[in-house]
């Protein structure tokens, strides 16, 4: 699950029989039997996490493939196989870079490094390292810049150095060679994940030791060579893609998301150990996995004709939900003809004494109450509903499509996001039990048409411990630019009343510049309700400004 959120949920409660105490039936061993064997394996140390692009998602990715076939599932992927691939913005590299003072060549990382805002660019010059004259380089000590700003939590070290760089072009810099003559130390370094605007100037950084060493002497000229080359940093990610035609008019989507965090390197991990650790995510999120391929088994040899069924593994999910935006905005299918979209994200956890599955997307169509009420008794749960069609995992991308939704969660626990989530703590009955009721809501679904879509509230997909206010926004967490991409707007919050649409990039919030989520979470914690700003933001090639006011 992409974001570590307690939804804030509508409740309705049935009581639980002693089914899970019943003899299993020798249709539902096998099933528990697969379940088993599914999680096992994709929570195994091999597949090192199944970071999204890496050689452990191929291994899943492989697995959930020969799964489908098994199956007799068809590919519907591109180029009819059984892949969708996509690119992930990994952020920037160095690709290539010199810093060679009077013919004498620094080392790359060991005594210089581009910023990541820097140009790609060559410059050469002749200096007096304390001049600062019109047509050369320029050296600046920071010094007195990051001082002043050591405790300040909300001094942005890069983004105020992007700016000082665009003052010293006006002045007549052909580049910038940054330094700190302070005891104390900045933290300066590459950033791969920096999103500033790129500079039109060559910008290094250049360490004491260096500085020392190769230019002691202020006063005297030297001859300079400046050779940056910088680069996206891209991986691959793929979702995987089955389907059972029925030659029906309408598709039912079932998904989950397969991917997890590798060792943390994304830095969504909650383990606090210095250790490298692999997260196998058992829960997140082969615990769903498992369900949606046990479901297309059951699907399969089932006759419930009256739709077709599309199997989706996403990857990506735990970056920002890549796989099932990328799929929502390149479907291989006729979005226009899927009736509604079932979506399961850890649903191995359920819990042996409270019983409780919580299932969002009660408000997405009108059916879902007229289902569940007529449903009573078959509930095995204590079942809480959540109204909301957006949420921290993929049926997000599908409510954004006007398609009905309905997200199935067995709860957060300890081991979220940390490498516990391991495949011996998945309670593989209760798993069976979600599975079953699943399927038996697609029974009585069958009866049924094309469901209606209704809109619901928007639920905020980060944590809003560190903020007393809300812009009213969903990021588009897929975007590689510099600042944020709005995917949704909420309404009669903040944003909808400045007119802001989906597609608008937030540059700035009140005197605080946003390059990134980071930059824009810290912008938007200055603030408290009934604090009135401006937004800025960019619409295709236009630049606008808007007065808002922060409501709650």
């Amino acid at each position: 699950m992409v974001r570590c959120i307690l939804l804030a949920c509508l409740s309705f409660y049935t009581c639980l029989p002693s089914a899970l105490s019943q003899k299993i039936k020798k249709a539902d061993k096998q099933i528990l039997d697969n379940l088993e064997s599914e999680i096992h394996y994709l929570a195994d140390d091999k597949l090192e996490g199944r970071r999204a692009g890496t050689n452990g998602e191929k291994l899943a990715s492989d697995f959930i493939t020969g799964e489908f076939q098994k199956i007799n599932l068809q590919p519907k992927g591109e180029n009819s196989g059984w892949l969708q691939s996509f690119v992930i913005y990994d952020g920037k590299q160095i690709k290539d870079a010199h810093f060679i003072v009077n013919d004498k060549e620094l080392l790359l990382n060991k005594d210089f490094f581009p910023l990541a805002f820097s140009a790609i660019k060559t410059v050469e010059g002749s200096v007096a390292i304390a001049l600062q004259e019109s047509g050369v380089p320029w050296f600046i000590d920071i010094k007195e810049i990051v001082e002043p700003n050591l405790n300040n939590p909300h001094f942005d070290v890069y983004g105020t150095l992007s700016e000082k760089v665009k003052d010293y072009q006006k002045k007549g810099a052909t580049a910038v060679v940054f330094f700190n003559s302070s005891k104390k130390g900045d933290d300066i370094a590459f950033d791969p994940k920096d999103k500033l605007p790129t500079s039109d100037l060559p910008v290094l950084y250049i360490t004491k030791e260096a500085k020392r060493k190769y230019m002691r002497d202020e006063s005297a000229s030297v001859d300079l060579k400046i050779v940056v080359d910088i680069g996206d940093k891209l991986r691959t990610g793929h979702n995987v893609i089955g389907y059972i035609d029925n030659a029906a008019a309408n598709t039912i989507i079932l998904g989950a998301h397969y991917d997890h965090l590798g060792y943390g390197e994304d830095g969504n991990s909650l383990y606090k150990g210095t250790e490298k650790m692999i997260h196998n995510g058992a829960d997140d999120n082969a615990s769903g996995t498992a369900a949606m391929i046990e479901l297309a088994r059951m699907l399969k040899k089932s006759k419930l004709k009256k739709n077709n069924y599309l199997f989706i593994a996403f990857s990506g999910e735990e970056l920002g939900l890549f796989g099932s935006k990328y799929f929502s905005d390149h479907p291989t299918i006729d979005l226009s003809k899927v009736n509604y979209m079932l979506n399961m994200d850890m649903v191995g956890r359920l819990n042996d004494s409270s019983h409780i599955l919580t299932i969002g997307g009660y408000g997405t169509s009108p059916v879902w109450g007229e289902l569940f009420s007529a449903n009573d008794d078959k509930k095995f749960f204590t079942i809480k509903f959540d109204s909301s069609g957006t949420g921290p995992s993929d049926h997000t991308s599908f409510y954004r499509k006007d398609i009905p939704v309905l997200f199935f969660f067995t709860g957060l626990h300890s081991d979220y996001h940390k490498p516990t989530d391991d495949f011996d703590k998945i309670n593989y009955a209760g798993e069976l039990q979600v599975v079953k009721y699943i399927y038996s809501l697609l029974e009585d679904l069958n009866k049924k048409g094309k469901l209606a879509f209704t809109k619901t509230r928007e639920t905020q997909t980060m944590s809003s411990t560190r903020f007393s206010v809300t812009l009213g926004i969903m990021p588009d967490y897929t975007f590689s630019g510099s600042g944020v991409r709005v995917d949704g707007v909420s309404d009669g919050r903040p944003a909808q009343k400045a007119g802001l649409k989906i597609g608008d990039i937030i540059v700035k919030l009140g005197d605080y510049p946003v390059s990134s989520l980071e930059t824009y979470m810290q912008a938007l914690s200055t603030f408290k309700k009934g604090d009135k700003t401006t937004v800025a933001y960019k619409r295709g090639n236009e630049n606008g400004q808007a007065e808002i006011q922060f409501n709650q």
